[in-house]
């Protein structure tokens, strides 16, 4: 359970369904069992209806590993492009708002810098103001610090604290010191299912779980 707030960081082996599990939540899998709820919208999501994905997506955002950025726009652009495009904001508040998002995150230097001559970690930083375009209750971040930098790391840290201060997020993740820094509890996968959900310091003090958390082992 992900209480309003809070951040929790999904962790283990590889192939144990973590980013499966991300992609249930926000139906870009179709889940075989389970309840969802997100703020006031609760439902079986085996019998979820289209009305009830489409209110559930408008509550979350799924942030990928290798999102879909206009590399001959500038960083302001691809920001603004979804709020002028598919929501029919008129040019100028979109291209306000997107500044607004910018400066929040950190990243208005890179406003008018074409996104194809940006480094990993900030083009990961635009996928993330895209993402708050949308103002969602609940973020998915599927491994958000994959081939970053050590500085690249720390930026990203910085940006996931601040937008926390309006959203929720759950993270797939593998990074320690990143976990460690952001997450209020982690969760530990494997084979398909939760092993313990706790904070980072209990779960390295279970030399089991540890065990699972680094991939040493698999527990039947």
């Amino acid at each position: 359970a992900l209480e309003r707030g809070e951040i929790i960081v999904i962790v283990g082996p590889s192939g144990t369904g973590k980013s499966t599990l991300l992609r249930c939540i926000n139906f870009l899998e179709t889940p075989d069992a389970g309840h969802l709820t997100v703020g006031d919208l609760s439902f079986d999501a085996t019998q979820a209806t289209r009305e009830q994905i489409l209110a559930l997506r408008r509550r979350t955002a799924f942030v990928f590993q290798n999102y879909a950025l206009f590399a001959n726009k500038t960083a302001l652009q691809n920001i603004a492009e979804g709020m002028i495009v598919v929501d029919g904001m008129p040019k100028a508040k979109a291209y306000a708002r997107a500044r607004e998002i910018l400066e929040r995150i950190g990243l208005s230097h890179l406003a008018h810098k074409l996104v194809g001559q940006l480094a990993h970690g900030e083009r990961q930083g635009v996928e993330l103001g895209i993402v708050l375009t949308g103002d969602p209750e609940l973020i998915l971040l599927d491994e958000p610090t994959a081939g970053m930098t050590h500085e690249e790391v720390h930026r990203t840290t910085e940006m996931i604290r601040e937008i926390n201060r309006t959203a929720s997020l759950i993270v797939v993740e593998h990074d320690m010191q990143f976990i460690k820094a952001i997450a209020n509890k982690v969760t530990v996968f494997n084979q398909g299912s939760i092993l313990v959900e706790d904070t980072m310091e209990n779960v390295l003090k279970n030399q089991e779980v540890r065990d699972v958390y680094l991939g040493k082992r698999e527990v039947a």
